[in-house]
C-alpha cells in the first residue's frame, strides 16, 4: 500500500487547512495530528473509488466518520500485510487428521481452541487465552502439522517465518529484519504466526556471541509487546532442541505454554493412514497390520511411506497396463526400505524433556 503523504505541515498551518476545509475548528496540536489521517482517508477513498477523490470530501467525511474510517484504513493495510507476509488459510479438515488420541490434541483444544472460541464462557471464569506458545520435540512429530490444525480449526490466517528467511540479508541483520516482522504481526488479527526452527533465533545466551545474544535479547523484546496488543494474534514457535533455547524463554512470562509433541501411538498412526488411504487406489488393506508395521513412524515418515507406495503403485500399473490396487503386501514390501526417524535415544530424551521443560 502507497500511503507516503507529503511532510506535515505545522500544527498552525493544519489548523488553518482543516478549518478551510471543513468549516470545523480544532487546537494545532490536534489539527496536526489530523491531518496526515485526513490525507490517508483521501488516498484510500480514491483507492476504493478508483478516481481522484477531492481534499475537501476526504476532509469531511473524515471528520464525520472518523471511527469508521480509522477500522477501514486498518482493514486494507492488513491486507496488504497479509500478502506481504505470504499469509494463507488453511483447512478446518487437518483438525480431524489428527488423532484425538495424539498427544497433545486434547491439551491444544482446551488450553488454546476452546478460551478463544469461547470466549465469553472463558471471560466468566476469568481464563485468559494464550498468544504465545512453543512446541517441543524430535523431528518429524507434526509440530507444523498441529499449528497448521490450529489455524484452520481457529479459521485465522496462517503465517511460516523461516530463520533463514531473516537471514536473507545477512546474519548481522537478523535482529532488525525480527523486530520488522514482529512489528507487522502486531498489527494484524486472527492470525496464527508461527516461527519453526527456533532455536536458530533465540539460543542460549550463555555461550553465545555477541551477536547472538543481540538477536535473542531482541526476540526477548519483542514477545511482551505483541503479548500485550488487544488483538487476536497467536504465535507459535517449535523446536526440536529445546535445550538449545535461551532460559528466559522458558519461564512464566513470556511463552503461556510450552507443549511436548511426541511419537504417535497405534489409533495416532491410524487415523493418518486412513486418511492417506482415501488418496491412493487402495485394495484389500489390513489396517492393524499396516499399523503395527509403522512402529516408530513419525507424520512425515508416513507420508514418505505413502509417497513410495502411491509412486510403486503408478509404475506398475504403466508397466502391466492392467489396474494395480495397493495391498496390505505392497506396504510390507515397501515399509522394509524405510528407517523410522524416532530411535530409542531419541524417545528418551524427548521424555526426559517432557519432564524439565512441559508447561501447560
Amino acid at each position: 500500500m502507497n500511503e507516503n503523504a507529503p511532510e506535515t505541515p505545522s500544527p498552525e498551518v493544519c489548523a488553518s487547512k482543516i478549518f478551510e476545509l471543513s468549516g470545523s475548528k480544532f487546537a494545532p496540536d490536534v489539527a496536526v495530528e489530523l491531518w496526515p489521517r485526513i490525507m490517508r482517508h483521501k488516498w484510500l477513498m480514491s483507492e476504493k473509488l478508483r478516481r481522484d477523490v477531492g481534499l475537501r470530501t476526504a476532509c469531511i467525511d473524515y471528520l464525520e466518520n472518523m471511527e469508521q474510517a480509522h477500522k477501514e484504513f486498518m482493514a486494507y493495510k492488513r491486507v496488504d500485510l497479509l500478502n506481504e507476509m505470504g499469509a494463507r488459510t488453511v483447512s478446518r479438515k487437518i483438525w480431524d487428521t489428527i488423532s484425538d488420541s495424539q498427544p497433545p490434541k486434547q491439551l491444544v483444544e482446551t488450553k488454546i481452541i476452546l478460551p478463544l472460541t469461547e470466549e465469553e464462557l472463558a471471560k466468566k471464569h476469568g481464563v485468559v487465552p494464550p498468544k504465545t506458545i512453543i512446541f517441543f520435540g524430535p523431528p518429524g512429530t507434526g509440530k507444523t502439522h498441529f499449528v497448521k490444525a490450529i489455524a484452520g480449526i481457529l479459521s485465522w490466517w496462517y503465517i511460516e517465518i523461516f530463520p533463514s528467511m531473516l537471514m536473507a540479508d545477512g546474519i548481522d541483520k537478523l535482529g532488525a529484519n525480527l523486530r520488522g516482522v514482529m512489528e507487522k504481526a502486531r498489527q494484524l488479527d486472527e492470525a496464527v504466526i508461527f516461527i519453526d526452527e527456533f532455536e536458530e533465533i533465540a539460543a542460549s545466551r550463555d555461550m553465545a556471541t555477541r551477536l547472538e545474544k543481540s538477536i535473542t535479547n531482541e526476540f526477548l523484546k519483542q514477545v511482551p509487546l505483541l503479548k500485550n496488543q488487544g488483538n487476536k494474534i497467536l504465535l507459535v514457535c517449535a523446536t526440536n532442541f529445546i535445550r538449545q533455547l535461551d532460559a528466559a524463554l522458558l519461564r512464566p512470562g513470556r511463552f503461556d505454554c510450552v507443549i511436548p509433541v511426541g511419537e504417535l501411538d497405534e489409533q495416532g498412526r491410524q487415523t493418518i493412514i486412513k486418511h492417506y488411504l482415501s488418496t491412493i487406489n487402495a485394495g484389500d488393506i489390513d489396517l492393524d497390520r499396516v499399523v503395527t508395521l509403522t512402529a516408530r513412524f513419525t507424520p512425515a515418515d508416513l507420508e514418505y511411506l505413502f509417497q513410495k507406495v502411491a509412486q510403486w503403485a503408478f509404475e506398475r500399473e504403466y508397466a502391466s497396463k492392467q489396474n494395480y490396487k495397493v495391498t496390505t503386501d505392497t506396504f510390507a514390501e515397501i515399509v522394509g526400505q524405510i528407517r523410522p526417524s524416532l530411535t530409542d535415544e531419541m524417545i528418551e530424551e524427548f521424555r526426559q524433556d517432557s519432564v524439565s521443560y512441559t508447561r501447560t
